[in-house]
């Protein structure tokens, strides 16, 4: 008889950040999630959100999905029915942010019992992939983005992302300007609108900014609107990334089918955990699109180790969990010059002070 889980602990956690994201986004928020099964083995698996909704997924998570799981096969096959459980509150957003830590913990408790990390329980693919640095940084000024800019290159980095999406485009335009001076012309350049225009303004926006040569434009309109990504895909060369806010496979499905989209980017955590992000990266794979996972290095590092094809790990300028000084121990990913490599050698050696 398999191991049921016989208990969920949940813990909310504040960790604030050495470099802010903006005036109101001074801290990072994480739900610590530890499942114990019938046999007294452990899993230790998280949620995250930054700003909104944190006191909402901690309570989903100790309520409902507790409820939920209490009895259950402490395996993360349980995903399918706990997501049909919480569908009422909602398909994806916030239930499937809580839903998340279950999962993680589930595949961590699995990999545990196996005695290897994720990405060899799972099939590890690759040792080592490149990783991009990246910013969260509209709120700089020029002098500022530039000094940022020139610490990526001395790292060691050939591609780098940054924030675009001012009230004025020129202001966009002086950036990305100043910022390809300091990459040259053989880095890769992607830029992050964070859902800041509208259909017009995005392709105003993009036909200055297009000779540049971004790699990409990322959320140029808010993430709900297919019809016009689609639009704007016919109208722009530059290729459109999105996904940090799809939830589900079907929301991605959705996209992808209706043109909308060239790279998807989903969260590990915002779209429900392990389970559905693998169902995620076989869509894109089967439907041909790009796959570039958001933000989380020390998580999406070890999934992107698993996957068939190699694809970016995005690392945001001292906001690993590691560099925010939030773990019991690091986990063992090292991004230098520009590669990502390393990792747990255990579970998802992803432990909270």
């Amino acid at each position: 008889m398999s191991a049921t889980i016989a208990a969920v602990d949940t813990r909310l956690i504040r960790i604030p950040l050495s470099r802010p994201w903006g005036a109101d986004v001074t801290e990072i928020h994480v739900i610590e999630v530890i499942v114990t099964d019938s046999d007294g083995a452990t899993g230790f698996g998280f949620s995250w959100t930054p700003t909104i909704g944190a006191h909402a997924v901690h309570q989903l998570l100790a309520h409902d999905i507790t409820d939920f799981a209490l009895g259950k096969d402490a395996d993360p096959q349980i995903w399918t029915s706990a997501w049909t459980h919480l569908h009422e509150a909602g398909g994806g957003g916030i239930t499937t942010i809580a839903l998340a830590g279950l999962d993680l913990a589930l595949w961590d408790l699995q990999a545990r019992r196996a005695g290897q990390s994720i990405t060899e329980f799972i099939g590890r693919r690759h040792t080592s992939l490149p990783a991009y640095g990246s910013g969260v940084n509209l709120h700089y000024t020029l002098d500022e983005l530039v000094a940022q800019a020139e610490r990526w290159v001395s790292d060691g980095f050939q591609a780098v992302k940054f924030k675009v999406g001012s009230p004025d485009i020129a202001r966009d335009v002086e950036r990305v300007a100043a910022v390809r001076e300091v990459l040259g012309p053989n880095r890769t350049l992607m830029i992050d609108a964070n859902q800041r225009w509208d259909l017009e303004k995005a392709t105003a926006a993009m036909a200055q900014l297009a000779p540049f040569e971004p790699a990409w434009i990322e959320e140029p309109l808010r993430a709900d609107d297919i019809a016009g990504h689609a639009e704007l895909r016919r109208r722009i060369d530059v290729p459109i990334a999105f996904g940090e806010n799809r939830h589900t496979v079907y929301q991605f499905r959705d996209a992808i089918d209706a043109g909308a989209v060239d790279v998807i980017q989903p969260n590990i955590v915002r779209v429900g955990g392990i389970t559905p992000f693998r169902e995620i990266a076989a869509l894109a794979a089967d439907r041909g699109v790009g796959l570039a996972p958001h933000l989380l290095p020390e998580l999406s590092s070890q999934l992107a180790y698993a996957l068939p094809l190699a694809t970016w790990v995005e690392d945001v300028e001292d906001a690993g969990f590691a560099q925010l000084g939030a773990l019991v121990e690091p986990t063992g990913l090292t991004i230098a010059d520009g590669v990502a490599s390393g990792g747990p050698t255990l579970g998802l050696g992803i432990r909270f002070r």
